[in-house]
């Protein structure tokens, strides 16, 4: 199973729209397997809206998919979301990965939308549902506790006859939910030993249920700053989220080695986010990978 490496980010290190676009471009070019955004409504600092986001990327680019890591289905409603994923799909050619979860519970967000996390897994499970009977082209009558629709049905259909729905979260709800319902699981800050064990719980629950996830749809993905000998390292970059087992820094053998601790546990999808700040730094840091990592992935 090939293993692709895509790039993400969760702070936003630049210092206008113009410099992601340089940096989109350079992935683009440099063969990036995918682009990931995470989501978040609510901050003090830039952060982009993931729907928003696909959509420019599917104008922006002809080759890289690009995904959610991943959209709160809490957030929005289920129709709006299943529209807009198809339409994405549908204009990119088929490049859309939709990767969705409950949204952090302590973020912000919920307080701001004027919503309780309570029962949102229950919701969650029916807005997957209603949407994977929509993206298959029926007409859906749906009466559950959180979602009443009539005659729901949307038109383009995704590109993509089964279009992907990975599902985020390790806990056991969010590993039955992936098992029942998804087609991949995109992990967040695991560590390669966590991810192996939640990779290994999907397996088992999709096999009671008599399903399989295709080996190559589970995705994790850590921090990476590739850095030469003499180079100082930044201290204010060197530990997001207090998670130190998710930073690599040092030279493209660490980072590789990484990346096979990961593929020993069965996720073949890396997201790998830079640890850089400013317009330069980063697309420093991407072509580094590009050219120093890649070509041994």
């Amino acid at each position: 199973m090939a293993t692709r490496v895509g790039l993400g980010l969760i702070e936003w290190p630049f210092s206008s729209a113009e410099g992601y676009w340089r940096w989109i471009d350079l992935c683009e070019e440099g063969g990036i397997d995918s682009i990931w955004q995470s989501d978040r409504l609510v901050s003090d600092t830039t952060a982009l809206e993931c729907l928003s986001v696909m959509a420019a990327l599917a104008g922006r680019t002809r080759r890289m998919k690009f995904g959610m890591s991943v959209l709160s289905l809490s957030w929005r409603e289920p129709l709006v979301v299943a529209k807009a994923c198809a339409t994405i799909d549908y204009l990119s050619g088929g490049r859309l990965l939709p990767a969705f979860g409950l949204g952090s519970l302590k973020l912000p967000d919920w307080a701001a939308l004027g919503l309780e996390p309570k029962g949102a897994g229950a919701a969650m499970d029916e807005a997957l549902e209603f949407i994977i009977r929509l993206w298959r082209g029926e007409t859906v009558d749906f009466e559950g506790v959180h979602i009443r629709a009539k005659g729901a049905r949307i038109s383009p259909l995704p590109v993509q006859a089964d279009l992907p729905l990975w599902i985020g979260g390790s806990s056991p709800a969010a590993i039955r939910r992936t098992a029942r319902y998804g087609t991949g699981w995109m992990g967040g800050v695991e560590t390669p030993e966590s991810a192996a064990e939640t990779v290994a719980a999907i397996k088992a629950a999709a096999s009671e249920l008599g399903r399989e996830i295709d080996p190559g749809h589970f995705g994790g993905g850590f921090f990476y700053r590739l850095a030469r000998e003499g180079e100082a390292e930044p201290p204010a970059l060197a530990r997001p989220f207090g998670v130190a087992s998710s930073v690599v820094i040092g030279d493209a053998d660490a980072v590789l080695r990484h990346i096979r601790a990961y593929e020993a546990g069965g996720v073949t999808k890396l997201v790998l986010r830079p640890l850089a700040r400013g317009d330069d730094d980063v697309l420093v840091q991407t072509r580094r990978l590009v050219e120093e990592v890649l070509p041994r992935v």
